[in-house]
């Protein structure tokens, strides 16, 4: 058996299902032997695209993602996709052809081109062909982005056929969590409140347990949106994102417990949402994380769900009716009502600034309208930008598996890939990608394969003719913003050309087609031009420029 043959079977035998790419010469055999296997490939129009597309299938199945490349161009087209999987932590493995010979016209340093971007790197050898895929697989079921560098020789290669057994993911081994500063933190709060990050999105039900047996309100990273969705002491996200009520209360707390989150700038507003006389705590698994993005006063190294079932073993209480109210604490009958009337951006007044000729609908106006039109079964998938607020806000989703948010690399352009990979990882649930028009632009080309997919994807477009975040970035010193603003286009007609619906949108009752189309059968996506009100930054923008 040829050793790509093994390879495709031994990550088929480890659970990969779907494979994105593009196909050259370095990837066919390896390609069509997982498709042998019984995997599906996906084709995607740019390689940018397939990993974005691996990207997103990955957070949202919540199992590893596989991208397979062609060599040399094949993985550079690839980067910013696989940069952005890499700082995400995304479960993914790159099928990497390698050209090994320095004056091949396709060498590049793997390793180091690896580690430049955060993955890890493997290599599969002849003489342990499955031996080294296996423990590639199993590296990013662990958390990991692994390159897994395919030596054009070592594919040829014959090796001994593979037919198992699969190893099991080992976990991690874990020491008991010194959890006593961190027990006796909780006891002595008041006014506690639970941030929940990424390394926390698998702890929902003990984190709702210890934050009603010990009064913690409940708040989230971007990154973790949706974790707490339906309870109702839920604060929604942190940080630049929050509701002023979400700022108040988070501003009060004697107790900050951040639980798998870093404190990033984007989550604590530059340092300003948390209290200068607050007890921070850390919770992560690596403790390499601890203190990374500001000082705390405590860390407890451990897995989130495993620290928080140890502290509420010690705490021997058991779990309380959702929205009881905690004696002695900050759960009262009234605070909960202020949640319910003031927890959500749609409760919050404003001035809408849409009108105009040609006319331009408020983003917030349009977001809200989608809302209530879109199945409450969905997954909304988030591309970078200065609009890039209103759909994380203003669109609820069912859970955390149902956000996805693309902004670890603060790149423009991957949303919309993304959206297709979740499509693929949940097709029981409405896809909605939410894109500026220039990340549109740059990543339309993969409308091609949502097409051939039939996949019922919405997406919707705020579209303010412009680079958003520079235009108010640079705009109020006066710069010249001729480089970054554009003539109006009509992206609905693009969005036609590749064989989508397409719809201009202007006015809420612009939106009636979208209704028709949720109707079904839903067989080719629906994409939607919105033509925004562009008069000035959006709220979270305007905080980070202020510098908070």
């Amino acid at each position: 058996m040829r050793v790509a043959e093994v390879v495709g079977r031994v990550l088929y035998g480890h659970g990969a299902r779907h494979v994105f790419g593009v196909v050259g010469s370095g990837n066919f055999h390896v390609t069509n032997a997982l498709v042998a296997a019984g995997a599906r490939f996906v084709a995607a129009a740019h390689e940018g695209g397939a990993a974005s597309m691996a990207d997103g299938y990955a957070r949202t199945a919540g199992t590893v993602g596989l991208l397979s490349v062609h060599q040399g161009p094949g993985v550079t087209n690839a980067l910013t996709g696989l940069t952005e999987a890499a700082k995400s932590r995304t479960p993914m493995v790159v099928l990497a052809p390698e050209a090994t010979a320095p004056r091949s016209n396709f060498f590049i340093d793997l390793p180091a081109l690896a580690a430049a971007v955060g993955a890890d790197f493997h290599r599969v050898r002849a003489t342990h062909a499955a031996e080294d895929t296996g423990a590639a697989y199993r590296a990013a079921a662990r958390g990991a982005t692994v390159v897994l560098g395919l030596p054009l020789e070592v594919q040829q290669a014959v090796t001994e056929p593979w037919s198992g057994p699969v190893p099991a993911v080992a976990p991690t081994p874990v020491t008991a969590p010194q959890i006593e500063p961190l027990l006796a933190a909780l006891q002595a709060a008041r006014r506690p409140v639970f941030i929940a990050g990424r390394g926390a999105r698998s702890a929902r039900e003990p984190l709702i347990r210890l934050a009603d047996a010990c009064g913690a309100l409940l708040a989230v990273s971007a990154a973790a949106k949706g974790l707490f969705a339906g309870n109702p002491w839920n604060l929604d996200v942190a940080g630049g994102f929050a509701t002023p009520l979400a700022a108040e209360l988070i501003g009060g707390a004697d107790l900050v417990v951040a639980w798998g989150s870093t404190l990033n700038m984007w989550t604590t507003r530059h340092g300003e949402l948390i209290p200068p006389s607050a007890v921070v705590v850390q919770v992560d698994h690596d403790p390499a994380a601890f203190g990374v993005n500001r000082p705390v006063d405590l860390t407890v190294a451990g897995e989130v769900s495993a620290v928080a079932e140890a502290v509420l073993a010690r705490l021997g209480v058991g779990t309380s009716r959702p929205g009881e109210a905690t004696t002695g604490g900050w759960r009262t009958p009234e605070l909960a009502q202020r949640i319910r009337d003031h927890g959500r951006w749609r409760t919050v007044p404003y001035q809408d600034e849409g009108g105009g000729a040609p006319a331009t609908i408020d983003p917030r106006t349009i977001s809200a309208a989608l809302d209530d039109l879109l199945p409450p079964d969905r997954t909304v998938v988030v591309d970078s930008g200065n609009f890039m607020g209103y759909p994380s806000m203003w669109l609820d989703v069912p859970d955390v598996a149902g956000f996805c948010f693309t902004q670890a690399f603060q790149s423009v352009g991957l949303g919309l890939a993304s959206a297709l990979g979740a499509a693929v990882a949940r097709p029981d649930r409405l896809t909605v990608a939410a894109v500026g028009d220039g990340g549109f632009v740059m990543s339309a080309t993969e409308l091609v394969a949502a097409v051939r997919l039939a996949l019922p994807l919405l997406v919707v477009i705020y579209d303010d003719a412009a680079y958003g975040a520079e235009v108010h970035h640079f705009g109020p010193d006066g710069h010249p913003l001729e480089t970054v603003t554009f003539p109006e286009t009509d992206l609905a007609a693009i969005a036609r050309g590749y064989g989508c619906g397409g719809l201009t949108v202007r006015t809420v009752d612009d939106l009636e087609p979208v209704r028709h189309w949720l109707a079904g059968p839903r067989t080719r996506p629906l994409v939607i031009d919105a033509k925004v009100s562009a008069a000035r930054g959006s709220w979270w923008l305007e905080e980070a420029f202020r510098g908070h």
